[in-house]
């Protein structure tokens, strides 16, 4: 009496709805464990999936052409658990050597077993070590084509005794891995005829699992982050995962040692390492843990560390520790150029006119003992530009559903110091003059390179300016200062001949870059608002409309 049986697609990684494009069995065929039933194709590499126990091939739910995915059912089997009188003639006592042979140790080379259409694929990652106890399917080298990724699972169980491949070796079809002494090897060369063979009997044995494939991945999925299981990963265990999902994880900068699975025997899943860059990245606010390392990454933001290399070798050297003042600007740049999607638009403005008006100033303002610089001038000018797009004077709530409007107008000014950038703020620009501003400025920019600024002084802006003109330069890309959402970059003006429908004249263009938080401000407003900002500044009238 027959027993049937489904077999179907087991844990294929990452892939889903993978097309069949090969049948490699017929109805009435009589397969072998591990002998492969249908072949299928994804967009990265081609797989053929094979059989779980052997039998007669009952019926084949599958096409060429169908879309499969795992846990479907490709073929059901017959299996014949036991024949109850041949096996009572067959097993005299002389047979029971055999048996105890196949069970004895061996030495057995495993090969590279059909891969497809792949040849000469290089050998990517070795996953076991001489000395190790190996079972069979545990994967033993990782292989990597153009085209996709792959591990090659052991045929044996036993000790290994020597791996005949290393990292970087091309290895086709038949060619060997490992040497291992062997266990309870299923010895291929005992007769076809003999009456009943041994391992008949625990045939059907792997179709119980498969029929309650369901409870057992359930009870699994339940236990699979339990703190055991997470102790076992972090005491150097290896984890249990495709290559898909290593090669992702790989590419994330994820120790999957660190992962819990929720997969089949505790396989770690794509969505497993989707989860564990989540949950690292809530815990700390950022992908970094204590003292800015990252917590389960191997560097910051899923990058590759920059590694640490002695320059004493090259020649001589000197360290110097960065000011408080360099680290925390380094770190509150990081932070925000790692939360906030940055986007720098360039623009010119002529300020001709507005230098011809400066320079007329200075005698008026050396009576006050002012100088009055053109900066002073793009202070007023973003205080008019802010009032006129409120988004670009918000702030975007921490939850990130909602903005703060701000109903004040405070403009940062980046000072350069011996210590470090910092930004001292004029407060209420929009309801000050030129001469108030400009003393203000040259208070706090003494004040900053004396390092007497109070906590006060750094409080409260609203939108930052960034000016390299007293330097050079054309154009450059600012980094956003949070809680803010935007801030402007000037860069050295100079003349240039400029069309005015008829002539070329000489005009004084003044390079700007305003950079801002792309889910607070899209492209359209902040071209029109450097539109805006450079109609103010080119004609300072406007400032009084």
């Amino acid at each position: 009496m027959t027993e049937p049986a489904e077999i179907r697609v087991p844990d294929i990684g990452d892939f889903d709805s993978v097309e069949v494009i090969e049948l490699l069995v017929a109805v009435g065929d009589t397969v072998e464990a591990e002998q492969s039933l249908i072949t299928l194709e994804s967009d990265k590499a081609s797989m053929e999936i094979p059989a779980s126990h052997a039998g007669t091939v009952e019926s084949i739910a599958v096409a060429v052409g169908d879309k499969v995915s795992e846990g479907d059912v490709i073929v059901s089997l017959s299996t014949s658990p036991t024949a109850p009188a041949e096996p009572a003639k067959a097993a005299p006592t002389a047979e029971v050597a055999p048996v105890e042979q196949s069970t004895a140790t061996e030495t057995v080379s495993v090969l590279v077993p059909d891969i497809g259409d792949f040849d000469e694929v290089e050998v990517i990652e070795i996953l076991i070590q001489p000395g190790e106890h190996i079972t069979v399917e545990q994967s033993l080298v990782t292989l990597e084509s153009d085209k996709a990724s792959m591990e090659i699972p052991s045929t044996v169980s036993g000790e290994v005794t020597s791996i005949l491949v290393a990292v970087g070796d091309k290895i086709s079809a038949g060619s060997e891995i490992v040497q291992v002494s062997a266990t309870g090897v299923v010895n291929d060369a005992q007769p076809a005829s003999t009456p009943a063979q041994p391992p008949a009997a625990p045939q059907p044995e792997p179709a119980a699992p498969t029929a309650s494939a369901e409870t057992d991945t359930s009870k699994r999925k339940q236990n699979a982050r339990s703190p055991t299981q997470k102790m076992a990963r972090e005491s150097g265990s290896r984890a249990h995962a495709s290559p898909g999902v290593r090669k992702f994880a790989r590419q994330l900068g994820v120790d999957l040692t660190l992962v819990a699975g929720s997969g089949h025997k505790g396989r770690v899943l794509k969505s497993d390492v989707k989860s564990f860059v989540k949950s690292s990245m809530e815990t700390s606010g950022t992908p970094y843990g204590r003292a800015g390392s990252a917590v389960g990454f191997t560097g910051g933001a899923g990058i590759p560390p920059i590694p640490e290399v002695d320059f004493s070798v090259f020649g001589e050297t000197e360290r110097v520790e960065l000011t408080r003042i360099n680290r925390l600007t380094a770190q509150n740049l990081h932070r925000a150029w790692l939360n906030m999607p940055l986007v720098t638009y360039h623009e010119e403005a002529d300020i001709t006119e507005l230098e011809a008006f400066r320079k007329s100033l200075k005698a008026k303002a050396a009576d006050k003992g002012i100088r009055v610089t053109g900066l002073v001038f793009h202070v007023k000018a973003l205080a008019a530009a802010i009032k006129a797009f409120p988004r670009f004077n918000s702030s975007l709530s921490a939850d990130g559903e909602s903005l703060v409007y701000k109903k004040y107008f405070n403009i940062g000014i980046a000072v350069d110091t011996p210590a470090g950038l910092v930004v001292p703020v004029l407060k209420d620009a929009d309801k000050k003059s030129i001469y108030t501003l400009s003393e203000e400025m040259s208070e706090l920019s003494k004040k900053a390179r004396e390092k007497k600024l109070k906590p006060d002084d750094m409080q409260g802006a609203c939108m930052t300016i960034s000016s390299l003109g007293g330097i050079g330069g054309t154009a450059f890309t600012p980094i956003v200062n949070p809680p803010e959402v935007a801030i402007l970059g000037i860069s050295r003006a100079k003349m240039q001949p400029v069309w005015n429908g008829t002539e070329f004249i000489p005009r004084l263009m003044c390079p700007l870059d305003v950079t801002y938080d792309h889910r607070v401000i899209d492209g359209a407003e902040g071209a029109r608002f450097m539109a805006h900002y450079c109609e103010l500044i080119a004609d300072v009238r406007n400032l009084l409309l």
